[in-house]
């Protein structure tokens, strides 16, 4: 009798059969899905043989929406339901969303400022929902191509997305029928797609500059393994601004400013992204505008005066440049590569500005529009199990810290910024007051040293604690990260086995501006921020002295101290007391320092008090068995 078969894990039971993955980079402006076919690795077309999709939705009352080129051609039309460049709003709260829309106001449900939902006549759908009509949309394509359904996708997203934007694409892969192998950063994407992966050692360069997001990130290369060294950017800049800067102008020269028919306002940045990708090859251009025989004007746009009106844009994200080259400790000259991603870096100023920052002709060699789905499809093949020997190694990094609140509102980094991920990390706390019996934990993100200047996060409670006296307890906190760069935090009593976790959900409401500033606020802070810390240690310390030496007063002042003593430790508790609501850490430290060696003969008589108390009724030899 033959022996059945059974085919070795994560491999397939058919020889040769391979599964279907698929890599997509889910686009502000545009969208694409890309895979590997015979080795080959390409960017997959429509019926009509496009392979850029845009990412724009129309939602109509009683028809499905449409996605892509047809719903982009309704926008001037039908501005309140063609929905553009919802990337911006993915994890985000009402407020951003507003201050995001700029010229462009949908009819927003303010109702609901975790999760906003854009009114259209289809009725109201959430960013995450819009998201996943175009995953919806990409997934058809990518299933009709290669004739069967997809085993899983590697879905991009910039490096400097938080944890709501990563969730709340996640949420939306999910609406949309994909499994996620990973989400991949689209810096990571890219160095994949150009093969800086199978180079020798060296350090490498790249500039995603995207319809809506900003990267820049610097990868190591080293035995094999890609490790990203340092990350920043701007998660509200790109070429979306490119096309909002050229719009000013216009209203500006045409005389249109104060106008808010949103049909104008969609009809112009057509033309000023029109003009902006004619500039690309030309020298000038005519801007024609003739909106419905109502308003008509025409005018000329050079290129000198457009790169007048981006410059400031592109220096802003050389500033980030310039952090990130300082955070991975690296000057220009030990850059190997700079590799140009995204659809804006098509703008020959932004390749100027570029090369002169880094002193280096960027790569430009590999279509900007495509990179980022191509190394995606690349990881999504290795990870789906074509390429079980396939040796590449992919470590992205936190952006900023994680950590835990502790007394005094100080913050206790767990995880710290650029550390490579996945990760897990853990560390010990204790209770602060006697008979404790739970735990709040405050779960927060960024560099400095009090809570109230960081992000909060997520908070939980560990309760069931046994009663013990200050600073018995053992909680270990443990902090995860996994490799979509989500976290997951986990708090658990030693003695008790009691435990408590949270995964940390999308937590809306953050401000772009927000994400950019708390690295430059850290250092501009730092020294201020290292006093403050000091001082909130002493100050905690302080009350933790007071409290105590006043309940060992209360419980054996009058019968283990003379008048004198006493009196002496209750003036000492009164003088930290006072210090302690001061500024002077220095001063608060000497005094407990003070109190510490001036209580310790009360200590001592506390304690063989205590033992005798043990001890009595009992003989030596019960304690020796």
């Amino acid at each position: 009798m033959a022996l059945l078969q059974i085919s070795e894990p994560g491999k397939s039971a058919v020889p040769h059969q391979r599964r279907l993955a698929v890599g997509i980079d889910l686009g502000t402006t545009n969208s694409l899905v890309a895979t590997v076919r015979s080795g080959q690795v390409d960017t997959l077309a429509d019926s009509s043989g496009e392979h850029l999709l845009p990412s724009v939705v129309q939602y109509r009352a009683d028809a499905p929406p449409i996605v892509g080129q047809d719903a982009k051609s309704a926008a001037a039309t039908d501005p309140y339901n063609t929905i553009s460049s919802v990337k911006r709003f993915m994890g985000r709260g009402l407020a951003d969303i507003i201050s995001s829309s700029d010229y462009i106001v949908y009819n927003i449900d303010k109702k609901d400022e975790a999760v906003p939902r854009i009114q259209t006549d289809y009725g109201k759908v959430s960013a995450v929902e819009i998201s996943a009509e175009i995953l919806k949309s990409l997934r058809t394509r990518a299933e009709e191509s290669l004739g069967g359904e997809l085993s899983g996708a590697v879905i991009t997203v910039p490096a400097y997305f938080d944890d709501s934007q990563r969730q709340a694409t996640k949420d939306a892969a999910r609406l949309a029928g994909l499994k996620v192998f990973r989400l991949l950063n689209e810096p990571t994407a890219a160095a994949v797609a150009y093969g800086l992966d199978k180079k020798a050692e060296g350090i490498h360069v790249v500039y995603d500059l995207g319809g809506g997001t900003f990267d820049i990130s610097i990868l190591h290369l080293n035995r094999g393994v890609f490790e990203v060294m340092a990350t920043a950017g701007n998660s509200a800049l790109g070429g979306d601004d490119f096309d909002k800067a050229i719009l000013k102008w216009l209203m500006k020269e045409a005389g249109f400013e104060g106008y808010t028919d949103q049909r104008l306002i969609r009809f112009l940045i057509q033309l000023a992204c029109e003009a902006k990708e004619s500039l690309t090859t030309k020298t000038e251009v005519n801007v024609i505008v003739d909106f419905n025989q109502e308003l008509q004007w025409q005018g000329v746009l050079t290129r000198a005066k457009f790169c007048e009106l981006v410059d400031p844009l592109i220096k802003q994200t050389l500033l980030s440049c310039r952090k990130c080259l300082r955070d991975a400790g690296i000057k220009v000259d030990e850059i190997e590569d700079i590799v140009m991603v995204g659809g804006s870096t098509r703008v020959p100023r932004v390749r100027e500005l570029v090369g002169e920052f880094f002193q280096s002709e960027p790569l430009i060699s590999v279509d900007p529009d495509k990179v980022v789905a191509i190394g995606a499809a690349l990881q999504a093949d290795v990870l789906a199990g074509n390429k079980p020997e396939d040796e590449m190694l992919l470590l992205d990094v936190i952006p900023l810290s994680l950590g835990i609140e502790t007394m005094g509102g100080l913050v206790e980094k767990v995880i710290q910024r650029n550390t490579t991920i996945p990760v897990a990390k853990a560390q010990d706390f204790t209770t602060f007051k006697d008979g404790q019996t739970a735990m709040s934990l405050h779960v927060v993100q960024g560099e400095r040293e009090l809570v109230s200047d960081c992000r909060s996060l997520a908070k939980f409670e560990l309760r069931g604690i046994p009663p013990m006296v200050a600073g018995a307890a053992r909680i270990r906190v443990t902090f995860q990260v996994d490799a979509d760069g989500l976290l997951s935090v986990s708090a658990k009593e030693d003695t008790s086995g009691v435990e408590s976790s949270v995964q940390v959900k999308p937590s809306y409401g953050l401000e772009d501006s927000e994400i950019e500033s708390m690295l430059k606020d850290s250092l501009i802070n730092a020294k201020e921020d290292v006093e403050a810390r000091k001082l909130r240690e002493q100050q905690v310390e302080a009350e933790r002295v007071i409290e105590a030496l006043e309940a060992a007063l209360a419980e054996d002042g009058e019968a283990l101290l003379s008048a004198q003593e006493r009196e002496s430790l209750v003036n000492g508790v009164k003088k930290l007391k006072k210090s302690a609501k001061k500024d002077d850490h220095l001063t608060i430290k000497q005094i407990i320092d003070s109190l510490n060696e001036e209580s310790t003969t009360f200590a001592s008589r506390r304690m063989d008090t205590s033992i005798r108390k043990a001890m009595s009724g009992h003989k030596i030899d019960d304690f020796s068995e």
